[in-house]
């Protein structure tokens, strides 16, 4: 990117230098914390927290770079699994790379109370997607008094109890029905508009798995196709029942009581986890974190860190300006300055690109992030 945005030419010097780096990760999350108080106010009342995978052009595996299940489509090839930690707002705070085959749901805790011990006086609530605690993990955020909110998996959920939730729901739009459970509280709201998704998405799977039937295929492809002897299939109508049950439901877990937070804060702090998806996104896409060609851990994991830092530069910009690094790299790319020199009286002329009034208040606020104009 440096090279094609702005003509910048590096030696090899900077790769045999990038190992080193890593020295300074525990310093630069200590500035990120500093940064999100003073800059942005944060309290740390709710952080955020996610998995994404990053994979390796090459087919060779060791300890760090090994197969496991992929979030970029490439399961063949060795990656690393990388735990990041964000704001309500999406900043980023701290991240750990795993092992490519390491389990999502057993990188949060470390991470948490890494977080915790270097802030003594910061007790988050935690929020994280359905895929990242089992019961094991929920039991011990209990048992270190971890407060959580999480997407809970209801098609895991016993029979009578999805009855329950769809009776006393009743497919009214924006209706919220909370129920005790051993890991706190479940909450349920519906919601019409995710109704009419998921019944399409249904009637697609149920005409999937009839063909599976009727073709008397082994059926591995098709969720709702079950095994009735060695060589018969058919369709596995209790689980459909269920799922046509929970069309529309989404449920939550917390171990926050109601009285502390509400039904409808607990679901919109869920919502939030947008932000660090977006981040992920931002970093795949925006500054190309993948693929990583480096070998060796130091350099991996060096890397990683760079991007992170980078990352920590996008979110700031966006944050105190409003804008999309796009837009702000579009806003700069279009502002040009010409220098013309006179032969005979060596005098330089400087021609500048017309900018707009959005363009400039834009630049103006991009200027003053940076302390580059009085505020």
């Amino acid at each position: 990117m440096l090279s094609q945005y702005f003509g910048i030419t590096y030696s090899q010097r900077i790769y045999r230098k990038i190992p080193k780096l890593i020295e300074l990760k525990s310093e630069i999350e200590k500035r990120a914390y500093t940064l999100a108080v003073k800059k942005f106010n944060e309290q740390f009342y709710f952080v955020l927290y996610d998995v994404t995978t990053l994979y390796f052009e090459t087919f060779k595996s060791d300890e760090l770079r090994i197969e496991g299940f992929s979030k970029d489509n490439k399961p063949q090839q060795p990656q690393v699994v990388i735990g990041l930690l964000v704001t309500h707002s999406g900043f980023p705070l701290m991240y750990e790379v795993f092992p490519g085959n390491t389990f999502e749901g057993k990188t949060m805790l470390p991470i948490i109370e890494k977080f915790i011990s270097g802030h003594k006086k910061t007790k988050p609530i935690i929020v994280a997607d359905a895929a990242m605690l089992s019961e094991e993990r929920l039991e011990e955020l209990k048992e270190k008094k971890i407060s959580y909110i999480v997407g809970a998996r209801l098609a895991n959920t016993n029979l009578v109890l999805v009855k329950q939730i769809h009776n006393r729901l009743q497919d009214k739009d924006g209706a919220i029905v909370r129920f005790p459970s051993i890991h706190g509280d479940l909450i349920c709201n519906f919601s019409a508009k995710r109704y009419k998704k998921q019944l399409n998405d249904l009637n697609k799977q149920i005409k999937k798995a009839e063909e599976f039937v009727a073709k008397k295929s082994s059926g591995k492809r098709a969720k709702f196709v079950k095994k009735l002897s060695k060589e018969a299939v058919g369709l596995n109508k209790a689980l459909i029942e269920k799922h046509k049950l929970l069309l529309g439901i989404k449920g939550y877990c917390t171990n926050i009581t109601e009285s502390d937070l509400s039904n409808e804060e607990t679901i919109a702090r869920y919502y939030n986890l947008w932000r660090i998806e977006q981040s992920f996104r931002m970093s795949k896409s925006d500054l190309q974190t993948r693929p990583i060609f480096h070998h060796k851990e130091d350099a991996i994991r060096s890397h990683v860190l760079i991007c992170f830092v980078a990352l920590i530069i996008e979110k700031y910009l966006e944050l105190s300006t409003n804008l999309s690094l796009r837009k702000i790299r579009d806003l700069i790319w279009g502002i040009t300055e010409t220098h013309i020199q006179d032969k005979l009286t060596k005098k330089i002329f400087i021609f500048s690109s017309p900018t707009n009034d959005i363009t400039s208040s834009s630049l103006a606020e991009l200027a003053k992030s940076w302390k580059l104009l009085p505020h």
